[in-house]
């Protein structure tokens, strides 16, 4: 299954009352993810280097591939239905007993792009995702202004 895709990365993070609104794109188009306040809150964290004094959810994860000699190659956000992002997680294995192995697995996107920033993996959205998502790259730059006059710094 190898569709085009089009890379993206975090363009913003900014707190909702519902969650966290996640903006990805590049200098084409932004497009929204809204995500629960938890991995929200860890997104930002691995994008800004914050140290933390214990391991999070995604932490562990990271700690049990790198156990397994895995890591987060990729990430893609393969399908959108009915106001639903797909994500999947793209792994590569390489250690003593397989030479290279690459897994794919089915994940939320929230998941996905904690992970990609933690490991800086890149992140991917399939053309036919592109296509759909309408441009949020105005609304971006507003809830900045309005995150900013607040004194919301974060």
């Amino acid at each position: 299954m190898k569709k085009d895709v089009v890379a993206v990365e975090v363009r913003g993070i900014i707190p909702t009352n519902a969650g966290v609104a996640v903006f990805l794109g590049n200098d084409e188009k932004v497009f929204v993810i809204y995500v629960d306040h938890s991995v929200g809150t860890a997104i930002g964290m691995f994008l800004s280097g914050t140290e933390k004094e214990r391991p999070l959810t995604h932490d562990l994860f990271a700690l049990v591939l790198q156990a397994f000699g895995a890591k987060v190659e990729r990430v893609v956000i393969n399908d959108l239905k009915s106001g639903t992002y797909f994500g999947r997680l793209i792994l590569v294995v390489e250690n003593e007993i397989q030479q290279r192995k690459i897994i794919e697995l089915d994940a939320r996107p929230s998941d996905c792009i904690a992970l990609a920033a933690q490991q800086k993996a890149p992140i991917f959205v399939s053309q036919p995702v592109w296509d759909e998502v309408d441009d949020m790259s105005e609304v971006l730059r507003q809830m900045e202004e309005q995150h900013k006059e607040s004194g919301d710094e974060g």
